[in-house]
């Protein structure tokens, strides 16, 4: 039986590893995801160590700032993640071949 991971260690490292990715600080982030400066650092910080989960439109604001589907950053399985990247950047028409293909097979 394989344990499933706690959602919200899924988020943090997720979180972490898009804003390293993008090359952010974590005041960077929270100021460009709409955080008040003087506090961004520390709300971003406290995300990523778990002592505060953010609302759903924060996530939602933090996946746009860091060009990531919000469901990236609740992927629980690592491949899954890079499909969730990978699917994001096709075309529509491409997304829809791919689609069929995996519905089909």
């Amino acid at each position: 039986m394989t344990r499933r991971n706690d959602i919200r260690l899924v988020f943090q490292r997720r979180l972490q590893e898009a804003r390293l990715r993008r090359q952010l600080s974590q005041k960077e982030l929270g100021v460009r995801a709409g955080l008040d400066p003087s506090v961004a650092s520390t709300r971003i910080n406290r995300y990523e160590l778990g002592v505060h989960e953010p609302d759903m439109a924060t996530v939602q604001r933090l996946a746009e700032t860091l060009s990531v589907p919000t469901s990236y950053l609740f992927a629980e399985d690592e491949r899954l993640a890079r499909m969730i990247l990978a699917f994001d950047k096709l075309t529509v028409v491409e997304k829809e071949r791919l689609l069929k293909d995996l519905e089909s097979g």
